[in-house]
């Protein structure tokens, strides 16, 4: 299998650092919001058709990943 972090870039200059697929300014954001709306892949690569199953697939594998990560929030102070 592919590893998934050959089709997920992040670019501080596009999309404000936002992951995206392959450079594209297609962000796993989108890509995961259309799944969860419940379109099939089908259906996205016809919106997207510079995409592929891999580039979707990348997305979810992206997603699992970092979903596992623990983060640790620093309370906001007043300056």
């Amino acid at each position: 299998m592919e590893n998934y972090l050959d089709r997920i870039t992040i670019n501080p200059q596009q999309l404000d650092g936002k992951p995206c697929i392959r450079g594209l300014r297609i962000s796993v954001q989108t890509i995961l919001e259309f799944l969860s709306a419940g379109n099939t892949p089908e259906e996205i690569l016809e919106q997207y058709p510079l995409l592929t199953k891999e580039d979707i697939s990348a997305c979810l594998q992206y997603a699992a990943k970092i979903s596992g990560k623990e983060i640790h929030y620093q309370p906001l102070t007043n300056a």
